[in-house]
């Protein structure tokens, strides 16, 4: 690195670190905030395991069909890369329900300490109630515009100038997937309302025990066993839509299981849809959505972008891409419970909890993601073997994950701001903050290092090649993690000035 560069990066170490520090500087004793630690991995531990436990059927996904072919692998990553483009936003507006669940949740609470009358208990579990009803009515709605966004595309996935032979492997995957997207939202609603009560553990064992039976039909669908012919990416398909399936039903037995849920699904019959709920539901969802789908387009579009340079650099990327996704579930991980913790304090209107609640959580994904980084960085030889055997995609998949460990850092904060921004129901900043961000900047720009920019050890004949769009990578999720963080400061300094006056 010449001198001009070294300034360069010392510059970028202050804008993004500074006010990292000023933020996370102690103002309290270890002893004063451990209790909080442990409270946030009470909660945060079953989102983990669960967000864990989808990262990795996407991983054996990817392992299984790596090994199967090279076209299968990159065509299992070509066709998720469109369809988490538009099941991310759709996943990101029904997360809206878990603050609004929350917060009515911790308010209850605190009535239920206060001892205070019957009618008032009612009145609160009628309210979830109801936020059950219309957030089903806004489920439905979401998955309505998700197939008319996602079918359209499956006779055109030749224009998107993939690889011919990757096109034919995607187009029997692609369908299957999107035939999916039903089931697997009100999977994520399901989840996304228990969690808003503060219950994360049934996602966890319904979503590992469908993951369990995904893997074992992976094996079954993709290399052809006890009878059924070897299928490659599509047998991938047949397994994840069958798993899926499964998901929402067993949903509705546990929550029958219990009395305490029981009496919502009972009530249900009772709730009438109200415009006004819904239109609510919408105007905290559809922020989030937006937010989510942004950083899902921009990996979307690093997914086409890579693809016009071969079969090779799209594998490789793929397999970057899955390693990154592992610690970024752990992440997300953090992010809900942080949600869930906030939205309850919030309710209960302790804001110094709430305080403390966040500054935990970033401490703990600081470490989860300090120890994926190193994994990364020092096993960035061996990994790519465990996806393929294919020289030349170990080769590049290796320089991709230098740059994967070294986004972990403000991957993990800018999840763990915006989870905490959602859990003060402030959702519409920060959306604009990740659209200017990924869209704005960092597409542009890794377009720009990709093939325009020459550098020796290039993958393309100019350009960084795949390289280039992962530098990208970096400055694009640096931005919001400062910002997020800041936003979130100021929000709080305005609460408790508001609760002084």
């Amino acid at each position: 690195m010449n001198y001009a560069n070294f300034r360069f990066s010392i510059f970028h170490f202050q804008l993004f670190f500074v006010p990292l520090y000023r933020f996370l500087r102690m103002q309290y004793t270890f002893r004063e905030i451990l209790p909080y630690y442990k409270r946030n991995l009470k909660v945060a531990f079953p989102v983990m395991l669960t967000q864990l436990g989808a990262a990795l059927v996407g991983l054996f996904d990817s392992i299984m069909v790596g090994h199967y072919s090279t076209a299968d692998l990159a065509a299992v990553s070509f066709s998720n890369a469109i369809f988490f483009t538009v099941m991310v936003f759709s996943m990101g507006a029904v997360m809206g329900i878990t603050p609004l669940v929350g917060q009515t949740y911790g308010r209850l609470e605190k009535l239920l300490q206060m001892g205070t009358s019957e009618e008032e208990i009612s009145h609160k579990h009628d309210q979830i109630t109801s936020y059950m009803a219309n957030g089903l009515v806004f489920t439905g709605l979401m998955c309505l515009a998700s197939l008319l966004l996602l079918a359209p595309c499956i006779p055109y996935l030749d224009a998107f100038g993939q690889d011919p032979e990757v096109v034919t492997c995607a187009r029997p995957y692609y369908t299957l997937i999107v035939l999916s997207i039903i089931p697997f939202m009100l999977f994520c609603f399901s989840k996304q309302f228990l969690e808003g009560l503060g219950n994360t553990w049934v996602a966890m064992l319904i979503t590992l025990g469908c993951n369990l039976l995904n893997i074992f039909l992976n094996w079954i669908f993709i290399f052809g066993h006890w009878g059924v012919e070897p299928m490659g990416a599509e047998g991938a398909g047949w397994a994840t839509f069958i798993a899926r399936l499964l998901m929402p039903v067993c949903f509705v037995i546990a929550m029958l299981c219990r009395k305490e849920w029981r009496r919502y699904l009972i009530s249900l019959r009772r709730v009438l849809i109200e415009r006004r709920e819904v239109e609510h539901l919408l105007a905290m969802g559809v922020p989030i959505g937006l937010q989510s789908f942004s950083e899902a387009f921009l990996f979307t579009a690093s997914f086409v972008i890579i693809g016009w340079i071969s079969k090779e650099a799209l594998a490789a990327h793929h397999i970057a891409n899955q390693m990154c996704d592992l610690t970024f579930m752990l992440a997300q991980g953090i992010g809900a419970a942080t949600t869930i913790r906030v939205s309850h304090q919030l309710g209960k209107g302790d804001l110094h909890a709430v305080r403390m609640a966040s500054r935990a959580s970033v401490h703990l994904c600081l470490l989860m993601n300090t120890i994926g980084a190193a994994i990364m960085f020092f096993f960035r030889q061996q990994i790519p073997y465990i996806f393929s055997d294919d020289p030349q995609v170990a080769e590049i998949a290796s320089l991709l994950l230098v740059f994967g460990a070294l986004f972990q850092y403000a991957d993990g904060l800018q999840c763990i701001g915006a989870a905490m921004l959602r859990g003060i129901q402030d959702v519409r900043v920060p959306m604009r903050i990740a659209l200017f961000a990924y869209i704005g900047i960092a597409l542009p720009l890794g377009m720009y290092l990709t093939f325009y920019y020459p550098l020796p050890f290039a993958h393309a004949t100019s350009g960084l090649g795949p390289s280039g769009m992962w530098a990208a990578f970096v400055v694009a999720l640096a931005i919001p993690a400062v910002l997020f963080h800041i936003r979130f400061s100021r929000q709080m300094k305005k609460m408790n000035k508001y609760k002084n006056d």
